[in-house]
């Protein structure tokens, strides 16, 4: 498939450009990975999961872990009924440090209103299923990653879930799982970054001020926020307001990457709010304070759910990657993907190109180089469309 324009005559929708130009967007090939991964794709990630030097493609569904190896895409089915119903997240890691990727894993995440938090290893034959190794459990486990938040030098598994537990705290536990010595067999140590949001969607990771610690920022109902090591303990600052609305689901954010305009300067990217119908662009304000200047650059989706930012274009500028799931409300209704490309160093000037119209209800989104020519893919997986596909990048523009 093509990328392809909104429209064929000039319009603005927000601040949004959709004209007919290709406005530096390549061109990109459809790639069917999985046409029914299973009654959903929940999550997809990126991993050399063989070792054999190329970037192979990570799906889950509600009951498998499986991988798509490059650069053919054959399918391995690695875990399938072993953990509990509906996994949710997962993340790439060599957990056990024998220089193989491993993989951790959030699964019944709406079952018994629980959530469980595992890892899964490879035993000595390839074509076994992988082995589950608990951590720990947490309600409504939700996102995850590996970044060194706590400043050790290893990286940590940070965990967020999506609804308040029930220890009376007012919000969420953003957990650091530190890797044990004994990983199979010994207690992850936890610490808690923050307990203070709720119906946090997502988070993501960043050296947001400069100080040579990864930070963690996080999209919820209140907002979108950093999540910063002072000393000894974590402080929340607010970075961007998110949607305003009379109930919590109209509030806040959903989503939220970092991207990069020209030089140093930065943005952060949201959908907002959870589930919702807008992406929203942050930027600095003239005078510098915060929360930072917020300019909305889409209000046609609907159930919103994925944005990633890179370099598509290798024009020195992020382009956002953005997913909704189910029929929006414009002239391209989808559910489908789209790329936003910047159109001017303060990122205030964007325009909207369609990837997929109705070809995949997208649950989960990432750009990453999957066929090894250094140019970036885009990788998508469905819900209600139940598939995987991969839009390759050709290069060029039209």
């Amino acid at each position: 498939m093509r990328c392809r324009l909104s429209l064929v005559v000039l319009a603005i929708i927000g601040s949004v450009l959709v004209e007919p130009a290709w406005a530096g967007c390549p061109k990109f090939t459809e790639i069917v990975i999985d046409p029914k991964i299973g009654e959903v794709c929940y999550a997809v990630t990126k991993a050399d999961v063989n070792g054999d030097g190329q970037l192979d493609i990570v799906a889950v569904s509600e009951n498998r872990v499986q991988w798509y190896q490059a650069p053919t895409w054959t399918k391995h089915i690695i875990l399938e009924d072993q953990a509990d119903r509906d996994h949710v997240c997962i993340a790439a890691h060599d957990i056990d440090g024998d220089g193989q990727i491993d993989f951790a894993l959030g699964a019944g995440w709406i079952k018994s209103n629980m959530g469980t938090i595992q890892w899964i290893t490879r035993g000595p034959n390839p074509d076994a299923k992988w082995s589950i190794h608990l951590i720990s459990q947490e309600r409504s486990t939700h996102r995850m990653g590996f970044a060194d938040v706590l400043g050790t030098g290893t990286p940590q598994l940070v965990v967020s879930p999506l609804n308040r537990s029930l220890d009376g705290k007012p919000g969420v536990r953003v957990m650091a799982f530190e890797i044990a010595a004994q990983p199979k067999t010994e207690r992850w140590p936890l610490t808690v970054l923050d307990h203070t949001l709720n119906r946090l969607h997502n988070h993501t990771h960043v050296d947001w001020d400069h100080d040579g610690h990864v930070d963690t920022i996080t999209a919820s109902e209140e907002g979108v926020f950093l999540i910063h090591k002072e000393g000894d303990s974590f402080h929340r600052t607010q970075l961007g307001t998110g949607a305003s609305g009379a109930k919590p689901e109209l509030r806040g954010a959903g989503e939220v990457k970092v991207g990069k305009l020209n030089g140093s300067s930065r943005f952060l990217a949201t959908i907002e709010p959870m589930h919702g119908t807008s992406v929203a662009i942050y930027t600095p304000q003239p005078d510098g304070k915060l929360p930072l200047k917020r300019t909305v650059i889409e209000e046609s989706m609907q159930q919103g759910h994925a944005v990633w930012t890179a370099d598509v274009d290798g024009d020195g500028r992020d382009e956002l990657l953005v997913g909704h799931r189910e029929a929006g409300t414009g002239t391209i209704k989808g559910p489908g993907l789209y790329l936003f490309t910047c159109e001017d160093d303060a990122g205030q000037k964007w325009t909207k190109h369609v990837i997929d119209n109705g070809g995949i209800a997208v649950e989960d989104a990432l750009v990453a180089d999957f066929t090894g020519d250094g140019k970036f893919d885009l990788l998508a997986g469905g819900r209600a469309t139940q598939n995987v596909k991969l839009y390759v990048n050709q290069g060029g523009s039209e």
